[in-house]
């Protein structure tokens, strides 16, 4: 059934007058609004409301005036555009600024010393894509009783300074991805699975390398937009306070430093380096040892205990020599570098060294920087194993959680992650590169301590 129209205006001024005159006359004012209403054809009770609210506009009956009634509406639909346009502003900032829903250097324009957008003399400078991005988000957010819609949020981002017309929102939801963007969406999910398959350590640098080795193609500075554009960041180190101070040479009769702070080596099993480093656990410390073949960076042999007596030390090197021995690698004439802890200097781990004909060489007392490149590795080691939450899974319980992990990241470290010093490839395939072109039976075999490590 169609509505029933309104009256007019015309009609309705008509029918209150005509009824204000009846009633003015007391021996008509009884029924005169029904008769009115009767004779006009308007319900009674509409018209004594017309009646009613022009006796309070005239000052004969108390109540709120028609004209203050249209203030009160008019305020209070000031009031919800306010509180949409508060609304609009307020996402719209979250959304643009830095640390929020989208990174800032995503949204405008960067002063790079300063990092701070930029303003033109037409507002801030918002990419198109990102404006509408927003609008995707929050067209249909209810505020107020009312969706906000594309044209007022268009209208509240123009008053803010961000350029943008629902016109241009709606070609550009229109038009096309551009080849970029069909190149960008193809590249994240590469980007995203590369970042987590190498526990979450890698930047752009190596990202950009492996994406390359696995045979796509991409630019490094596309892969750091990208990332910055995700959010997506390598492992940072923290730096480790000071523990040792060199005290100098204070024992001529200890083995003499052949590497002299010059860490490299023209092929494998030339020159090994070792450290202990420490990892603090909820039952107690746990300790490890690493030997690691300068060459190649390879880890060729390590160990984790809860105590730092000479097996710990011991088992590492063991490990070392079996596998290249294994390998059916000479030994002979390596190098084997240590800083001066009571592990490497101990009897038993001397002989083990004259008996697979190594020769020792030791840094000087409490100076790291004798033995930079294992100190390098324990540090690298903490960051990426030791304090990476990837790694970590709730905390290290004790020494049985440490040797799994410990275990996982050798692995990791040795066939898969990247070294720029050895040209972005894993220190596996680097030892399969030289023996390719080096068979073991021509392995060298002139004594480093006479002819120099290279």
């Amino acid at each position: 059934m169609p509505a029933r129209p309104k009256y007019s205006p015309e009609l309705k001024e008509r029918a209150t007058r005509m009824a204000l005159d009846l009633r003015k006359d007391p021996a008509m004012a009884k029924g005169a609004v029904r008769r009115v209403g009767e004779q006009l054809g308007v319900h009674p009770e509409a018209l004594r409301t017309w009646v009613r609210q022009a006796e309070i506009d005239g000052g004969v009956a108390p109540g709120r005036t028609s004209e203050d009634t249209q203030r009160i509406a008019e305020l209070e639909r000031e009031v919800r555009e306010l509180r949409r346009a508060n609304e609009i502003l307020r996402t719209s900032a979250a959304f643009f600024a830095a640390g929020g829903a989208r990174p800032q250097n995503q949204v405008a324009h960067h002063d790079q010393r300063h990092a701070q957008p930029v303003e033109s003399d037409a507002g801030w400078e918002v990419p198109t894509q990102v404006a509408v991005d927003y609008i995707d988000a929050y067209r249909h957010q209810v505020v107020e009783g009312t969706a906000l819609g594309v044209e007022s949020i268009c209208r509240e981002l123009r008053s803010s300074g961000v350029q943008i017309a629902s016109s241009t929102y709606y070609a550009a939801k229109s038009r096309s991805p551009s080849a970029r963007s069909r190149r960008d969406a193809e590249l994240v999910p590469l980007i995203r699975r590369t970042h987590a398959e190498n526990l979450g350590v890698y930047g752009a640098r190596k990202i950009h390398a492996e994406l390359n080795r696995k045979g796509t193609a991409v630019a490094r500075c596309t892969v750091e937009r990208l990332m910055r554009a995700e959010g997506i960041r390598g492992l940072r180190r923290e730096r480790a306070p000071k523990t040792t101070i060199s005290e100098g040479d204070q024992n001529p009769m200890r083995p003499a430093d052949l590497v002299d702070r010059t860490f490299a080596a023209a092929a494998p099993n030339r020159l090994w380096v070792a450290d202990l480093t420490y990892i603090r656990t909820y039952s107690g410390w746990v300790y490890a040892a690493f030997v690691l073949d300068v060459f190649s960076r390879m880890i060729v042999g390590w160990q984790v205990s809860t105590s730092l007596r000479t097996d710990l030390a011991l088992d590492a090197l063991d490990m070392g020599l079996w596998a290249r021995r294994r390998a059916g690698q000479n030994l002979e004439g390596l190098v084997h570098h240590s800083d001066r802890g009571v592990q490497y200097r101990a009897i038993r781990y001397t002989e083990r060294l004259d008996e697979a004909e190594a020769v020792a060489s030791v840094g000087s007392k409490g100076d790291s920087y004798d033995n930079a490149m294992a100190e390098a590795f324990n540090s690298l080691f903490k960051a990426e194993c030791v304090r990476n939450p990837i790694m970590r899974r709730g905390g290290w319980r004790g020494i049985n959680d440490v040797e799994i992990a410990v275990a996982e990241y050798i692995d990791w470290y040795n066939h898969r992650r990247l070294h720029g010093e050895i040209g972005h490839i894993p220190p596996a395939e680097a030892e399969e590169l030289y023996w390719s072109k080096h068979p073991v039976d021509e392995y060298p075999q002139d004594h480093p301590a006479a002819a120099g490590i290279q």
